[in-house]
This record gives C-alpha cells, structure tokens and sequence, in this order.
C-alpha cells in the first residue's frame, strides 16, 4: 500500500470520488452537530462515513445519536464514554485537570446513564475498539483514543518519540483518532496520524463542529479538516433545559 501524505493546510475539501472518506467522532449526544456533519459529507458527496466513538455524553441527545448511527449503518468504533456506559460503569476514564472539572464529570455520567436507553446501551455494547479500512491504496486504522488505549490522549505537543513508538507498532501508514477534541494532523516515523477533532464538543476555540475528510491521491491520501456550523446555543438551552450542568452549555458554544 502507498504511504500517507499530509495536507493539513490545504483548502477546504470540495470534491469527493468514490475512495474519499469522512470520519467524524466524539458526537457526545450533540444530534444537530452530527446532523450538520452528516449533511455536509452529502453536500461533499462523500458516501462513506466512520465514526471514531464517544457518541454518549455531556449532551442531551444520547439515544437519537445511537438511533442515527445505527439507522445510517455507520461503521462505528467504541469511545471511553461509551465503554462505560454501556457496562452502566460511573467512571468514564476521563482525565480531569481539577477537582471542577471532576465534578462536573461525574455529574455528566450520572446524566447520561439515567437518560441512555437499554437499547443505546446495548448498541454502544456492540461497538469494536478498532477499525481498519482503505482510503484508496493506503490503509487506514481507526481508534477512539490510541492503539494502546481507548482513553490515551494523543495531543498535538506530546513528545515526537511518542508517536515515532506508536509508529514502529502501527501496520498500516494513516492512524486516525479523536478524544481531545483538537485537531491535528502530522506525520511521524512514516505514519499520517490524524486526529478529527469533535462534532459535538470541540474544544479548540472554535465552536463550529470538526471531523475529517481523507481522498486518496497520487501521493497516497490527502487530509482536510472540514467544520460544520449548527445552532449551538439552542443545543446550549436543551443542555440546561435536561438538567446537565449549566457550564457545559457555556462551554458547548464558545468551543472550550
């Protein structure tokens, strides 16, 4: 198979052919971001889609996201969030900076476990941890978090000998990933390592949901990060509205 190539500065993706690939993650029960995402992969005329996990939590539409997916027949990997929740498990393996944000953590999984229906629960159940697939001649492996470790976060500023170590372990040339919420996309020791970034809670100051676009091209693949605008404040008034916290809202709409 051909090797990855980066193109993380290239202009927004504006055509599809039958190989191109869209992987949107960490929905987090946000179902007009996903909508606005799946509806953009359409315009773009992008007939396959992955989902790189996290589809439950922090928002209010756990179960509609689950239906939406399942009905769509997207191919779906598992993310903490979901791992956890299906097993009716109180810790999400999220990593928390302080004793706030535990707190509102916690208040998020004791949500999201009353309001997720059994049969949300099961779907999540069902997911793999992984994925491999192609994007023309390169190959393409999809976790939620690392291949290590569905909660493993991958950020843009960790070592480049971490990921040159992940790299000697990787069997195919394109790791793609989400769970920080950030996007980025580099190459290390021969591997493009492609992180989505969130539809449903981003976290890189900008509020407008984010997923990734791979075409094949004569290098190997190309990779563009499209962003999606939605109604995120109404989404913000149904947070508080349901009875989650209140700063997940204000955190929904300025990107944070």
């Amino acid at each position: 198979m051909k090797r990855a190539d980066a193109r993380f500065d290239q202009p927004a993706f504006v055509s599809a052919g039958p190989d191109t690939v869209a992987i949107v993650t960490d929905v987090h029960a946000n179902l007009p971001a996903l909508q606005a995402a799946l509806a953009r992969t359409e315009e773009l005329g992008i007939e396959r889609v992955f989902c790189g996990g996290d589809l439950v939590g922090y928002g209010p539409h756990p179960n509609e996201v689950c239906a939406l997916l399942a009905r769509r027949q997207i191919p779906t990997v598992h993310g903490n969030y979901d791992y956890a929740i299906a097993r009716d498990e109180e810790d999400c393996g999220c990593a928390y900076v302080t004793a706030h944000d535990r707190e509102l953590g916690r208040r998020s999984v004791d949500w999201t476990l009353a309001h997720t229906s059994r049969r949300s629960k099961d779907f999540l159940r069902g997911l793999p941890f992984d994925l491999r697939f192609a994007v023309g001649e390169v190959g393409v492996h999809l976790v939620h978090g690392s291949p290590r470790k569905v909660n493993e976060y991958l950020f843009e500023d960790k070592p480049a000998r971490l990921y040159e170590r992940l790299a000697r372990s990787e069997s195919d040339p394109a790791l793609v990933f989400g769970h920080t919420h950030k996007p980025w996309v580099r190459e290390h020791g021969g591997v493009l390592f492609v992180n989505c970034g969130s539809v449903g809670k981003p976290k890189d100051g900008d509020a407008r949901g984010a997923f990734a676009v791979l075409t094949p091209n004569a290098a190997g693949v190309a990779v563009s990060i499209e962003r999606v605008s939605y109604d995120a404040d109404a989404v913000a008034a149904e947070i508080r509205r349901a009875g989650l916290p209140g700063e997940l809202a204000d955190k929904l709409v300025v990107g944070a």
